[in-house]
């Protein structure tokens, strides 16, 4: 039998993650003033969190500027969408498993 948990992703052990990874599988983009209300994170924990995720290229960010304040914008990559989806895959088969 292979081990169940073989496809769970490191990266998304982190409930900030994993909350992320959520919201920016059913949205485009969010910047990052609306993630951090959604989460209720302070600017810092979540900028560390995003920060690990962009290293691994499981999100792209992108930087405007609107009127005179930067905005900065998240969303998933199609790698971090693959790795998504396997990690809650994983998670199911191993919930469902008998």
């Amino acid at each position: 039998m292979k081990n169940p948990i073989s496809n769970l992703q490191k990266v998304f052990e982190s409930r900030i993650r994993l909350g992320i990874m959520s919201a920016l599988m059913v949205n485009d983009t969010l910047d990052f003033n609306t993630l951090k209300g959604l989460l209720g994170l302070t600017d810092g924990n979540l900028a560390s969190h995003l920060k690990a995720l962009e290293q691994q290229e499981i999100i792209a960010v992108s930087k405007q500027f609107i009127g005179r304040k930067t905005s900065t914008s998240y969303k998933a990559t199609g790698h971090g969408r693959e790795l998504f989806r396997r990690h809650l895959a994983a998670l199911e088969k191993l919930i469902n498993q008998k």
